[in-house]
């Protein structure tokens, strides 16, 4: 474990087991973020970016489990730990804000109340007046007007932006040293969202946090990460440096939600999309799983899984034409077989 890396992800397998079959939600991910970065985590619906976080956080549920790999928080394996050891890093050194405020608080307890019971947890030696001070503190430095008025108000007196932002809070006042945000800004207008976009990437180069952010918005990670994974299918296709992958994007995935992103002056009679549909989990196919939906596809990939190569210096792709660039170009080819 690198002492720059906050998280590493070795080989995540995550799966549910139903009466049809293991379904492979998460299968064989490898992910690094690193100390004081923000990271994004993108693709489709459904292709396996809210179960590698839950996976994370230890909060899949029956019946999904852990079927192997490593996750690696300040050294320790989370998959190690009892329900009550992780409990004990969940909030504290690792924290996560879910996509929808409204249904992750408790509708009938002040926001101000929930926050302090975070805090409350996890430092068992500070009383509830300076715990009270200390939500109110970090109220204010997420942008929460009149800190102490909303201290008191219920979900349902907040709009979405505040909502958000009292998530935000909670994610914050025990300083963790990872922040996960799962898509923190879909019910928010484009006003609020450029807001709690800049609140986020201010308040990770504040206090030297880490950031992984899950999101189907290219804009969103265009806006503020460093790095970009792109998962499909339960596996990354491809990842790189933000301005690296923009600017020299490998997959055909990726070229295509690229793509699918309208632009001004485009024909508004026509938006770019990407034929098919994300393959049903439960029966993957043998070779390559964005084979029937790619432009590009060659025989070899409906029947041989590529690996994930070293393309470039910090640019790693999971496709047979990568593989032959790659061969061209002399680099060398990440060890450890499929991943």
């Amino acid at each position: 474990m690198s002492t720059e890396n906050v998280l590493e992800i070795r080989g995540l397998k995550s799966s549910f087991f139903t009466d049809k079959g293991e379904v492979p939600a998460v299968n064989g991910v490898d992910l690094v973020i690193p100390r004081g970065k923000i990271v994004g985590l993108v693709g489709e619906s459904g292709c396996g970016k809210s179960m590698t976080a839950k996976s994370v956080m230890g909060l899949l549920k029956y019946p999904g489990r852990i079927v192997e790999g490593e996750i690696l928080l300040g050294g320790k394996d989370l998959t190690k730990l009892s329900d009550r050891e992780l409990r004990e890093h969940c909030g504290k050194d690792i924290s996560m804000i879910f996509q929808e405020p409204m249904t992750s608080l408790n509708p009938v307890l002040k926001v101000g109340r929930q926050v302090q019971e975070t805090l409350l947890v996890h430092d068992k030696n500070i009383g509830k007046e300076e715990a009270k001070r200390q939500v109110i503190d970090i109220f204010k430095k997420v942008g929460i007007p009149e800190a102490e008025k909303r201290y008191s108000c219920y979900p349902h007196e907040l709009s979405g932006g505040l909502r958000q932002r009292v998530m935000i809070a909670m994610a914050m006042v025990c300083r963790p040293a990872l922040l996960i945000a799962d898509e923190p800004t879909t019910a928010l207008d484009v006003t609020i969202e450029a807001q709690i976009l800049r609140l986020m990437k201010d308040l990770c180069r504040q206090n030297n946090m880490s950031v992984l952010i899950i999101t189907h918005n290219l804009g969103v990670v265009a806006e503020i990460c460093d790095d970009i994974y792109v998962m499909y299918a339960g596996k990354i296709m491809e990842h790189a440096p933000v301005f690296e992958l923009f600017d020299h994007t490998r997959h055909p995935y990726t070229k295509g939600l690229l793509a699918s992103i309208p632009r001004i002056g485009d024909n508004p009679e026509f938006l770019h999309t990407i034929p098919g549909v994300v393959p049903n989990m439960l029966h993957l196919p043998k070779g390559c799983a964005f084979a029937n939906r790619c432009e590009l596809v060659q025989e070899r990939c409906r029947s041989q899984m590529p690996e994930l190569v070293t393309a470039a210096p910090d640019h790693e792709c999971r496709c047979f034409l990568a593989l032959e660039e790659e061969d061209q170009n002399g680099t060398g080819r990440k060890g450890g077989g499929d991943r």
